[in-house]
């Protein structure tokens, strides 16, 4: 085994971590939740330092 075999599976094991993050990315499961925290930056509640204040 010489440094040609460690780089490529280095290589396929970089490739699979890849392909198994952007599955769980993309399944079905996880779309509501991903929708969901897509939308936190437009949410209309008050923020907790504006709640301190008396503030909405």
């Amino acid at each position: 085994m010489d440094i040609n075999d460690l780089r490529i599976f280095f290589t396929l094991a970089s490739f699979a971590c890849f392909v198994g993050i952007a599955r769980w990315a993309y399944s079905r499961s996880n779309r509501l939740r991903f929708d969901e925290d897509a939308m936190l930056p437009f949410d209309d509640e008050a923020l907790p330092s504006q709640v301190e204040r008396g503030q909405k």
